[in-house]
C-alpha cells in the first residue's frame, strides 16, 4: 500500500473519532492538519476547535490509538497551535452544522 493510500485510509479510520461536544468527527471538523507516515512510525498534527477544549486529552489519545491500530506502527500526536475556524471544515460539513 502506498503512503497516499495509507493516508486516505487513515483519514477514513479517523472519522470514528467524534468531538463529543459538537457531535462531528475530527475529519469533518478539519482538526487533522498533517499526517506523516513512515515504515516504522506515524506522526499526526491536529488542533482543537477551542484553545481550552475540555475533551482535548481524550481526542488526542483516541486519535493516537486509531492511527496506531490502523497503520500497525507506533503513533505520536502533536497538538498544533493553529487557531481553528469553520472554514477548515470539510466541504458541506458546515452547512450540516448550520453555520453556512
Amino acid at each position: 500500500m502506498s503512503v497516499a493510500d495509507k493516508e486516505l485510509g487513515l483519514r477514513e479510520a479517523l472519522r470514528s473519532v467524534i468531538d463529543p461536544e459538537i457531535g462531528m468527527n475530527i475529519i469533518e471538523l478539519g482538526l487533522i492538519r498533517s499526517t506523516d507516515i513512515y515504515d516504522d512510525r506515524a506522526h499526526v498534527t491536529m488542533i482543537m476547535t477551542t484553545p481550552f477544549c475540555p475533551y482535548a486529552p481524550q481526542l488526542l489519545e483516541q486519535t493516537r490509538r486509531v492511527t496506531q491500530d490502523f497503520l500497525g506502527v507506533p503513533a505520536t500526536i502533536e497538538m498544533g497551535m493553529e487557531m481553528w475556524d469553520p472554514s477548515m471544515m470539510e466541504d458541506g460539513a458546515a452547512a450540516d452544522w448550520g453555520l453556512f
